[in-house]
């Protein structure tokens, strides 16, 4: 398990901009599946103007009834994988961004809190995966049980992944 350094996050709609102004600057676009962020990070991206240029679509697939109805996911396809790992978190990215035919697609699945989550995660627990040209992960453990306060975390941890890849030399060109 990988775990992100303990960094001070930027405020979510700076992060937001930076990660859109790189995304209409290359013509790239982006489709978010997001869990226990319940929607911040595509209402970040679409608060910035002129949105429609890269952001293609999102969904809260906050439980397995949303994943059959929004990206069409079958037992099969999840197999034994359990959510709130770096395994579902790349799958979840990659399948929407083909369902979008997006070149990113980006995912958060964590346990928000109070308590843990049905999988055993403790509260502060997320992964975060972007999927394109890079396809990365990552594990954050912060022990913290405020739910509203993760929520916001669980989407700037996303989003700074994101702009952490977006950054990388392979990520500059179509896919």
């Amino acid at each position: 398990m990988s775990t992100a350094p303990s960094l001070e996050l930027e405020p979510l709609a700076v992060i937001a901009a930076r990660v859109g102004a790189t995304l209409r600057e290359r013509r790239q676009t982006v489709a978010v599946a997001e869990s226990s962020a319940g929607g911040l990070v595509s209402a970040a991206l679409l608060a910035i103007p002129g949105a429609s240029a890269f952001f293609l679509g999102g969904a809260v697939v906050y439980s397995r009834r949303a994943g059959k109805a929004l990206l069409g996911l079958t037992r099969e396809d999840i197999g034994d994988m359990r959510g709130e790992t770096e395994p579902y978190a790349r799958f979840i990215a990659a399948r929407i961004r083909e369902s979008h035919r997006a070149t990113w697609g980006i995912c958060e699945s964590g346990a928000a809190g109070p308590s843990g989550s049905p999988y055993g995660d403790a509260p502060g627990h997320v992964c975060v995966a972007v999927v394109g040209a890079i396809t990365v992960s990552r594990t954050i453990e912060n022990g913290d049980t405020d739910r509203p306060r993760n929520m916001d975390v669980f989407a700037r941890q996303l989003l700074q992944l994101f702009d952490e890849t977006l950054q990388a030399p392979a990520a500059h060109g179509p896919t």
